[in-house]
């Protein structure tokens, strides 16, 4: 086994023969993935409940259960949480070589996107940027939320323990949404609560798998030997170190950050437009990155309108940061961003989730995953008033009536049809162009 692992890894030819033979065997789960890649708009909570749709009840690959799990398990990492849910869906069903396709096929259309937006900033008219296609998406996503809250609601809370940690939950999400910490701190709560009860799964005694630790071996010696090199790159004034800072910087930011895309961004600016910039200043240092505010401003609001990942800010910033060294660089750039924000993600949870799988067979575990699930529910219904706050819904105007219609009519058509989520995004988008 350790011989075959060898040959592949140092065989270019058979590892692409290997990723064919898994592309036309998973074609029409990548398909899937590509699809919802096109029209996964509104976040990872609203990601979330796409996948409910398309993976669950539209195509069978992971059960309910399942991807409860899988959420409740990934916003307990840093990273970005849909982009590990989706990457353990390809996982269960083709090990780590599909996982590693499926997150390709997932960030690939965002990161063009943002890294395309980082040549074009400058040649758009800021005015036209506000268009109003988009109006009906932040309704839709609210339909789609309550949609998954609804699914993961009969499947999760069926006693009074479970009622009581939802509802504490939601309240503790809403009030503290923006806050990186609230999300593991109620998973974790949620998990000590319903284990403190040993009565209904007694433990039965089983032999642990063996760990394999090169996943995570390989995300420490990466963080380290990149921070080591960009913080000689540094002292020693090397004249073409932003490549190598940047790649620090992102896959820094990717292993270091809870909460998703929302804590991201503004980390993303206190580095690259606050810090660096004071930074430049004082030492008069040119080959320090520096992103202009207003650009990175753009940025951060154009990738809320873009289906996929929000991490994909990190091609634009990547993009943008390089931008002064010529196309190639900013290419580049871009190149850099996207790979140094997700790998941190993928490596983190195809290390742990083994780990966590291996410890689900012992009750403890088990029994943490009722109330695990409970608060993942509360979550979802708190992430649904969350944003309805900012839709117009009960003043005396027309886009209200609508943005009520929207969210009506995108939970039936989820709940009682079998039309495919891509479907219900376009629709949304025509309506935005018409009204």
């Amino acid at each position: 086994m350790i011989i075959a692992i060898h040959l592949i890894m140092l065989n270019p030819v058979l590892i692409f023969y290997i990723y064919s033979i898994m592309l036309l065997r998973h074609f029409h789960f990548l398909r899937s993935v590509f699809l919802h890649s096109l029209t996964a708009f509104g976040g990872p909570q609203a990601h979330i409940a796409m996948m409910m749709k398309t993976f669950v009840r539209q195509y069978p690959y992971v059960t309910e259960k399942e991807l409860i799990e899988y959420t409740a398990f990934c916003n307990l990492l840093p990273g970005a949480s849909s982009t590990q849910t989706l990457t353990l869906i390809g996982y269960k069903r083709g090990g780590v070589p599909l996982a590693v396709l499926t997150l390709i096929v997932w960030i690939l259309p965002a990161c063009i996107l943002m890294g395309i937006l980082s040549f074009l900033l400058h040649y758009i008219d800021k005015k036209a940027l506000n268009t109003d296609i988009f109006k009906f998406i932040a309704p839709m996503a609210v339909g789609f939320l309550l949609y998954a809250a609804v699914m993961a609601f009969t499947i999760s809370v069926k006693n009074t323990v479970t009622w009581i940690i939802m509802i504490i939950s939601a309240i503790g999400t809403y009030a503290f949404f923006k806050q990186a910490w609230i999300f593991p701190l109620l998973i974790v709560l949620g998990g000590v609560i319903t284990n403190l009860s040993k009565k209904r799964i007694p433990q039965v005694e089983e032999k642990p798998q063996k760990i394999k630790w090169w996943n995570f071996w390989l995300f420490g010696i990466i963080f380290i030997i990149a921070g080591l090199i960009s913080e000689s790159a540094r002292k020693n004034d090397w004249p073409d170190r932003k490549p190598i800072n940047l790649f620090e910087n992102t896959y820094r930011m990717g292993s270091l950050v809870f909460g998703g895309g929302q804590v991201l961004m503004p980390m993303m600016y206190e580095q690259f437009c606050i810090r660096s910039e004071a930074v430049k200043e004082k030492k008069n240092d040119r080959n320090v990155i520096t992103i202009d505010k207003e650009d990175m401003y753009t940025g951060m609001g154009i990738v809320r309108a873009m289906p996929g990942p929000v991490f994909s800010i990190a091609s634009f910033a990547g993009g943008m940061a390089l931008k002064d060294g010529g196309t190639r660089m900013q290419l580049l750039g871009c190149i850099i961003g996207s790979i140094g924000i997700f790998l941190p993600s993928a490596l983190l949870v195809l290390f742990f989730f083994p780990i966590w799988h291996n410890l689900k067979k012992y009750a403890a575990v088990y029994r943490s995953l009722e109330g695990i699930n409970a608060v993942v529910v509360g979550i979802m219904i708190a992430s649904t008033f969350y944003i309805m706050k900012d839709i117009s819904l009960i003043e005396a105007k027309t886009v209200s009536f609508i943005n009520i219609g929207v969210i009506i009519g995108t939970f039936v058509l989820l709940q009682f049809t079998r039309i495919p989520p891509p479907l219900i995004v376009i629709g949304c988008l025509l309506l935005g162009y018409l009204f």
